[in-house]
């Protein structure tokens, strides 16, 4: 007797395509660089509880951070998908191409801020009433690019409030006034990280927006000019971490990571000046994944472990 063949593994086939091209629309695996961020700002506000708020919490936060960057991924691919068409760089993307629609994307990105809205009434009545502020930051960044050369300082604010969401997440209104320095040291450090890693990220594209009137730092100061700044940025963003780390009252093993992020960054930046355009994206997603992975692997040993002062 003979078996009915199984139409089953097609059908898993089919899902896995699809999700694969769902999270290639809005980059899913980028997700890496701001969460490690927001989860070290969970673990620091939670301090008082070893680290923990507990798996409710924790997973809120997590669908909050999933939705903000959803929403903020397809609103970007819709409000420039006319540039993205007339780019070689990016003409294959999901909407040019024609392999999603604009109503499917639509789609997703309402779902995305409406997920966003529930996980934060979930969490506490501050980070409800500050998600409609959240998404609007979030999701104006993919329009500064026609108005202001400093877009990348709009995207770090963007990506900023994912450790300052999880911390106040975590602690609502009842912050200190030492949370607050520490999470401004921290949201600042993450700001300067992003205009530093998006400068380098926009030389791919230096000539044509330049000739569509597209703006950055990068058309505006021309290649080497923007790349000095963003090695200033970066090490005003290192600087601003080791202050954040001693806030903290973190010890050793944070002054290891600190030590290889900045390696990170000095070898982001030769490959950057040295190399072809081609070794861009190793430098923009490779290096920059480990500088937040670093951040929250040492930061969740000092928490978890009750890192002390540095000096006694």
């Amino acid at each position: 007797m003979f078996a009915v063949p199984s139409h089953n593994r097609f059908n898993d086939y089919d899902m896995i395509a699809t999700f694969r091209k769902w999270g290639e629309f809005v980059k899913f695996s980028h997700t890496i660089f701001a969460l490690p961020f927001a989860l070290a700002a969970m673990l620091v506000a939670a301090r008082a509880d070893r680290g923990w708020p507990g798996w409710r919490v924790f997973l809120l936060i997590l669908a909050a951070m999933v939705c903000a960057r959803t929403c903020a991924m397809s609103f970007n691919r819709l409000v420039d998908r006319k540039f993205d068409a007339l780019n070689p760089r990016t003409a294959t993307r999901h909407l040019p191409a024609g392999k999603i629609t604009m109503g499917s994307a639509v789609t997703l990105c309402s779902l995305s801020a409406a997920g966003l809205v529930v996980a934060a009434y979930f969490l506490n009545p501050l980070c409800f009433y500050l998600s409609p502020v959240a998404l609007v930051a979030i999701c104006f960044y993919s329009l500064t690019k026609r108005f202001t050369d400093y877009t990348h300082v709009f995207l770090g604010v963007a990506l900023a409030l994912a450790p300052v969401g999880a911390w106040l997440a975590v602690k609502g209104a009842d912050v200190s006034v030492m949370e607050i320095i520490q999470m401004t040291v921290l949201a600042l450090a993450v700001v300067l990280w992003l205009v530093g890693f998006d400068i380098i990220y926009a030389l791919q594209d230096f000539e044509f927006d330049r000739a569509h009137k597209l703006r950055s730092l990068v058309v505006a100061w021309g290649p080497q000019n923007a790349l000095t700044g963003a090695f200033l940025a970066h090490m005003l963003m290192c600087g601003l971490l080791l202050v954040f780390g001693l806030f903290c009252r973190f010890r050793f093993a944070f002054l290891i990571g600190w030590l290889i992020i900045l390696g990170c960054l000095v070898l982001e930046h030769w490959i950057a000046r040295r190399r072809s355009l081609d070794w861009i994206n190793v430098a923009f997603f490779r290096l920059n994944a480990v500088v937040s992975m670093v951040f929250l692997a040492v930061t969740a040993a000092e928490v978890i472990f009750k890192g002390g002062f540095w000096l006694r």
